[in-house]
């Protein structure tokens, strides 16, 4: 009989190692069996790729002096606008209490002044005292009012110092670093927090020769959470958002877009698969193969096994990397079984 290849979808990625995704057709089932023939898949390198914040913050003393409460430490979440610590300055306190005595003094000047002018106005209005008596006592009560506005607002000024001693976060995000503790002294515009905002990426650096493989929009393949080989979990998908034109020591820089960064540790690293180029392969439905004795086996179409070499999944089936030849018609385990049956009787 002859066997005639169909054409199958398109194989994609899958877990570990070099996973792969084919565009050509894949191997084709024919009526009674399968004939190996080889596709063009891509070549995906299993990358290292630390989880970084989108931006990085600082939450900055507006005010000189003392950190006499700090609220937050490393770890914490805090939203926009929410106060981290707070900074006092014994000398704003200070000035504002000579202020406050300098403005009693000062009322006290205007109090005498405005009963200087009323008695100067009923003086002139008898005709006891000259004009100029009276403009003078009205200019000194205007001066008066106007240095108590003045010195008002002075400290005004100060007490607004005063309440820009509380630190506020500038977004929300995780709390990375807080590089003061109470009782340290800050300048103005020293940093009291670094703060991630709460938007992460897995930034890839890869070798200057992947840089034309690499392109805004292309799916990555990110492994479970842990680096040992036993770790546990599902590889997820993932997507190119950023490639920067900007080489780095030789290296090209990436950020990729996957959801489920937010529990991870800023600079924690992920195993990533990014596709690399393309090659020739054979793969294979894993309904023809069977693993027996530490070994995985194939069922040409005569019936006889041979011992292939399987490599990483894929979708549609699985990489054989050795053992097989294109060509090769295959028959799953349970209709070689059954074609051996009648043979075994007789």
């Amino acid at each position: 009989m002859t066997f005639r290849p169909l054409l199958a979808a398109a194989v994609v990625a899958a877990a570990f190692g070099t996973a792969a995704v084919a565009v050509p057709p894949a191997p084709a089932a024919a009526a009674s069996g399968l004939t190996v023939e080889p596709v063009q898949i891509q070549d995906r390198k299993a990358v290292f790729a630390t989880v970084e914040s989108i931006k990085e913050l600082a939450a900055r003393a507006r005010i000189g002096g003392t950190v006499a409460d700090l609220i937050v430490d490393e770890g914490d979440m805090v939203e926009a606008g929410q106060v981290l610590a707070v900074v006092g300055d014994v000398k704003l306190a200070l000035q504002m209490q000579a202020l406050d005595a300098r403005i009693a003094s000062l009322q006290a000047q205007l109090a005498q002044a405005r009963t200087e002018f009323s008695r100067a106005t009923e003086l002139r209005r008898q005709g006891v005292i000259a004009q100029t008596r009276l403009d003078e006592a009205r200019t000194e009560m205007q001066v008066l009012e106007r240095t108590v506005d003045s010195v008002r607002a002075e400290r005004s000024v100060i007490a607004e110092q005063a309440g820009q001693g509380a630190v506020l976060a500038p977004a929300p995000g995780r709390v990375l670093d807080v590089p003061v503790q109470n009782g340290s002294v800050v300048l103005p515009g020293e940093t009291v927090a670094v703060i991630a905002a709460d938007s992460y990426v897995l930034r890839l650096e890869l070798p200057e020769r992947h840089a034309r493989f690499l392109a805004r929009g292309d799916r990555v393949l990110v492994g479970p959470r842990g680096l040992a080989e036993n770790a546990t979990g599902t590889a997820r998908d993932g997507e190119i958002v950023q490639v920067y034109p900007r080489l780095t020591n030789g290296r090209v820089v990436a950020d990729v877009q996957v959801d489920g960064l937010g529990d991870f540790f800023v600079g924690e690293r992920a195993l990533v698969h990014v596709a690399t180029g393309t090659r020739s392969a054979i793969v294979v439905p894993d309904d023809y193969l069977t693993r027996r004795w530490g070994l995985t086996f194939a069922t040409l179409a005569d019936g006889t096994e041979v011992v292939v070499q399987p490599g990483q999944p894929a979708a549609g089936g699985r990489e054989v990397l050795s053992g097989l030849r294109p060509g090769d018609v295959l028959l799953p385990p349970a209709a070689s079984a059954s074609a051996s049956a009648p043979e075994a009787a007789r």
